[in-house]
């Protein structure tokens, strides 16, 4: 596909990437992986929408989000549908339960804020209702990570949910900008619904349908992926330096030193040594001036051959 009017078009060859190039930003690279994924993120929030409609099958829907948006992240190749439908397979019990858990402990959360918000009076009330405000958004931030670490790690659910409190505290700045960020897409959708109820209905419907859930977990794993590299991936690697390797590829920081040496050889040298005869089958070609002795050693051949008559 060549885009759309030309647009996200990276069928053609550029001009490659210097070895000593200046660093991009981060925001710089999400916007392109963004941009260059656009189409494809499409299509796996409509398999996001697909799976998760009867609700109770959110996390099965979430897990293969995540393990797309992941890859896409890491700028590694991934076939949306298949890997999609797979990821759902490989994890569909962690997957189910983990949804199923976060559904309820939203419920619960959602309903505390309400009843201390309409009904709580005094300082008690008030504190309260900041205890389970504070609970809801280290909630939200264990979110974050969640599913990252099903579908990249082999955990106990009550290791994923573990780390995911840990890294709630841990990566708190990354948590805040992430939260600043979706606020701020929230809070246009309702700009847009007080304009107008219906235009901004069907705008919110559509953005759902089409593009925010992808967009928004593409955003979280570009935005947590160093964090846990740092506290997890790394300190493995480091005990373990041999194993895994497979691993270390899907995720793209595989070493370039290790690949050369583990990595099979494709291109091999079959010049022969200096000492060894070359292996060719093509006549020699001579220089002109070899051409000219070659010609002398033939007349000087024939006139011996003329003088020996084969007497003594």
């Amino acid at each position: 596909m060549a885009g759309f009017f030309g647009l996200f078009d990276y069928s053609k060859p550029g001009p490659g990437v210097q070895k000593n190039a200046p660093q991009k930003k981060s925001f710089i690279v999400f916007l392109e992986i963004f941009t260059r994924k656009f189409w494809k993120l499409i299509t796996v929030n409509l398999l996001f929408v697909l799976f998760s409609l009867p609700v109770l099958t959110v996390g099965l829907a979430n897990s293969g989000l995540s393990y797309i948006t992941r890859n896409f992240a890491r700028e590694k190749h991934a076939f949306v549908g298949g890997d999609f439908v797979d990821t759902i397979k490989k994890n569909w019990k962690q997957g189910l339960i983990v949804g199923i858990l976060n559904l309820i402990i939203s419920i619960i959360l959602i309903f505390d804020i309400y009843f201390f918000f309409t009904s709580s009076k005094g300082i008690m009330g008030s504190i309260m209702l900041a205890v389970i405000l504070s609970v809801a958004l280290i909630f939200t931030f264990m979110k974050y990570y969640m599913y990252f670490m099903l579908v990249t790690f082999k955990l106990s659910i009550k290791q994923i949910y573990k780390n995911s409190l840990i890294f709630a505290f841990a990566g708190l700045w990354r948590n805040l900008l992430l939260l600043f960020i979706f606020g701020l897409c929230y809070a246009l959708a309702a700009f847009v619904l007080y304009l107008s109820f219906l235009v901004g209905t069907i705008f919110i419907t559509l953005m759902y349908i089409l593009v925010f859930p992808a967009f928004r977990m593409l955003l979280i794993q570009f935005t947590v992926f160093p964090l846990i590299k740092k506290h997890m991936i790394d300190p493995y690697y480091k005990d373990h330096p041999d194993e895994d390797k497979e691993a270390k590829r899907a995720l793209n920081i595989y070493d370039q030193e290790d690949e050369d040496d583990d990595g099979e050889r494709v291109f091999e040298d079959t010049l022969p040594d200096e000492d060894d005869e070359p292996k060719t089958t093509f006549p020699r070609q001579y220089s002109e001036d070899e051409m000219k002795r070659l010609r002398r050693k033939q007349r000087r051949s024939r006139s011996d051959d003329e003088d020996d008559d084969g007497t003594i």
